[in-house]
């Protein structure tokens, strides 16, 4: 395999052992397992027989090119759209989410890029938007207050100076900062974030990637869909790439290089790479 020396070395900095190195994380069970997974819009395939793991505490990054189907992917986990054809094993038995309220119940946490946050409600608001706490009928305000802002402090993130500030003035990073930790306080097992980094600045990417490798490090899966590689290489343990509805390289991080990457999600083969597992057949897609 044609592995990066240089992406080893980021991983081994960053305290993070490639995918595939020994331990618990490499050969217990994945927490999430796609076996042939298929979706249909009438003659449409935007999926065609995927297979996927995803172990906690490990950053998957998913690409592909417009239209691979990465968004009919996670919102097929998330419980937005039911698998025409499939499994979906989490934790060691066989699920059917039927609706996005399943998947959360179950521990999956979706970070979309519009992150579905209310901008005229407070940060404490937002985080406890359907799960507000009551005492003897009315707002338990002390105990919301506490819980969020203990659940920015695990997760330090330092730039939010007051919990109560309207999310409608936070900065891009703060606000993605604001859903992934609400995603944590519902004790989400896997969290699934669509293009974090999107129309970021350097220093609110920089606090988003760092957000993403504290969730890691704290046992959280975590699927990361973006088209920016350089994000995918600093923060990802393994890649996953999609190619019009097949998945056609699944790997540790060090397999790849932007290159290989790159031939893949366009042609869906590489030869810079033993990572491919082919090309896909032609098929209709839905991105």
């Amino acid at each position: 395999m044609t592995g990066s020396s240089a992406d080893g070395a980021r991983l081994a900095e960053a305290g993070r052992a490639p995918s595939g190195a020994s331990g618990t994380a490499a050969t217990a069970e994945p927490l999430l397992r796609l076996r042939g997974i298929g979706k249909h819009f009438g003659p449409v395939k935007a999926l065609a027989g995927v297979d996927l793991d995803i172990p906690a505490g490990q950053v998957t990054a998913l690409v592909g090119d417009n239209g691979a189907g990465k968004s009919t992917l996670i919102k097929t986990i998330s419980g937005i759209w039911e698998p025409s054809e499939g499994q979906l094993v989490w934790q060691g038995k066989t699920v059917h989410f039927r609706t996005p309220k399943d998947a959360n119940a179950a521990g999956i946490a979706t970070v979309y890029q519009d992150l579905a946050l209310c901008d005229n409600l407070d940060i404490v608001q937002n985080m406890l938007l359907g799960h507000e706490r009551r005492r003897h009928l009315l707002l338990d305000e002390v105990s919301m207050e506490t819980t969020a802002k203990q659940t920015l402090h695990d997760l330090r993130v330092t730039t939010v100076r007051n919990i109560r500030q309207t999310v409608g003035s936070l900065s891009g990073g703060q606000r993605q900062a604001v859903a992934v930790a609400k995603a944590v306080m519902l004790d989400a097992r896997l969290v699934i974030m669509d293009e974090p980094t999107a129309a970021l600045g350097v220093s609110q990417t920089a606090l988003v990637l760092d957000l993403i490798t504290r969730l890691a490090r704290r046992g959280i899966a975590v699927i990361v869909v973006s088209h920016n590689l350089n994000d995918v290489f600093k923060v990802a343990d393994r890649i996953a790439v999609l190619y019009l509805g097949r998945m056609v390289a699944i790997d540790g991080v060090c397999e790849f290089d932007t290159a290989s990457v790159v031939d893949l999600m366009t042609t869906g083969v590489s030869h810079r790479t033993h990572a491919g597992n082919g090309a896909a057949t032609d098929n209709g897609t839905e991105g």
